[in-house]
């Protein structure tokens, strides 16, 4: 595990952003199959309005990111916005990183109104200690059960 140093940096970016392609590339190469997702909803320019991704640095380093958006995996569900593709690069775990990419995320979801966040996901006990509730469970389209979290804020 790397010790993280005061030189991590998070920021909101979107296609305009000279972050937007290192990101892409980063998600895209990482070990987590949803990395190439997100690098496709990258290309595509996917994000409209508020939606953004999230990018952690390490001086100029990307190691780890998220999204925030208007909707998640899951069709027809009422829920808005999401915490989404959550991840840190193996080297970089151990550092509390995804809690302060959620932190982050939630800091710029109550800058523009929003008072509650919602992340979709198979994990147990995972975002219970971010302070997330399950509130739903639904089918992916790829057939597993996924739970629907909540933190409200």
């Amino acid at each position: 595990v790397r010790q993280v140093n005061k030189c991590m940096n998070f920021k909101a970016i979107t296609s305009s952003d000279e972050l937007w392609q290192r990101v892409r590339n980063y998600a895209e190469d990482c070990s987590w199959r949803a990395g190439k997702k997100l690098a496709s909803a990258m290309d595509n320019n996917e994000f409209g309005d508020w939606e953004r991704v999230i990018a952690v640095t390490d001086n100029e380093k990307v190691c780890g990111y998220c999204t925030i958006s208007k909707k998640d995996c899951i069709p027809n569900a009422d829920y808005t916005p999401y915490i989404g593709f959550i991840f840190v690069g193996e080297e970089y775990r151990g550092n509390r990183l995804s809690k302060q990419l959620i932190e982050y995320a939630i800091d710029y979801l109550k800058n523009i109104g929003y008072d509650r966040v919602y992340i979709v996901s198979d994990h147990e006990n995972l975002y219970e200690k971010y302070g997330f509730r399950v509130i739903d469970r639904k089918i992916a389209p790829w057939g597993s059960e996924e739970k629907i979290y909540l933190r409200e804020f």
